[in-house]
C-alpha cells in the first residue's frame, strides 16, 4: 500500500464513519473531528517516517556503491533492521495503531467491538482505498506511445504523465506555479 497524503482524511474519515455506523465505537458529535484528526497523526506520522526510511536505503547504496536494480534487496533488509513495515504490512501496521490509537484516544468515548472486529473494519476501509501503481503506470504509458521506450525523453514523458494521472485521480494536488 502507497499512502498518498491527499487520500490521508479520506481514509481517517471513512474509518471513523464506519466504525461510528456499525456502533463499533462511540465518539460524541463535536469530537469526530477530532478522532479523525487523531487518525490523521498516525497516517503523517507514518509518511514522514517511511520517507525517512527511503532517505536511508538510498544513502546506504550510495555510500555502499550498491547498483539501483538492487533496491528492493536492500529494501528488505533494512526493513526488517529497522521494523519499518512495506507492501502489505503497511495496511497490517497501520490497522494496529488506529485500534491502539482508539483505545486510549480522550476523543473516543467507548469502544464496544473487539480488537479481531475492528481489524477486519478497519482492513476493509484500508483496502477500498488501495491504489493501483502499476495501473497508473499502465495509463501514463497508454499516453506516451510515440516516444521510444529506454530513451531519457521517455523517462521524462514517463514521469510527468505519471504525475498527470495522479494528478486526475486526486492522488496529488497540482502544484502551480508562484506568483512573482
Amino acid at each position: 500500500m502507497k499512502l498518498y497524503r491527499a487520500k490521508v482524511p479520506t481514509i481517517a474519515h471513512d474509518t471513523i464513519a464506519a466504525l461510528l455506523r456499525d456502533d463499533d465505537i462511540e465518539v460524541e458529535g463535536p469530537n469526530v473531528e477530532e478522532a479523525e484528526a487523531d487518525l490523521v497523526a498516525i497516517m503523517e506520522e507514518f509518511m514522514r517516517r517511511d520517507s525517512d526510511f527511503r532517505n536511508r536505503i538510498k544513502d546506504e547504496m550510495s555510500n555502499r556503491g550498491i547498483p539501483y536494480d538492487r533496491y528492493g534487496e536492500v529494501r528488505k533488509r533494512m526493513s526488517e533492521e529497522m521494523d519499518h513495515p512495506v507492501g502489505d504490512d503497511i495496511e497490517r501496521f497501520l490497522c494496529r495503531q488506529f485500534i491502539e490509537c482508539l483505545m486510549i484516544s480522550r476523543f473516543v468515548e467507548e469502544v464496544y467491538a473487539d480488537d479481531r472486529v475492528l481489524h477486519r473494519k478497519i482492513m476493509e476501509v484500508l483496502r477500498g482505498h488501495h491504489v493501483d501503481e502499476r495501473e497508473i503506470r499502465e495509463e501514463a504509458a497508454s499516453r506516451i506511445k510515440n516516444i521510444a521506450e529506454g530513451t531519457v525523453e521517455y523517462e521524462i514523458a514517463m514521469q510527468k504523465a505519471v504525475k498527470e494521472a495522479k494528478v486526475r485521480r486526486g492522488l496529488i494536488a497540482e502544484k502551480r506555479p508562484r506568483r512573482q
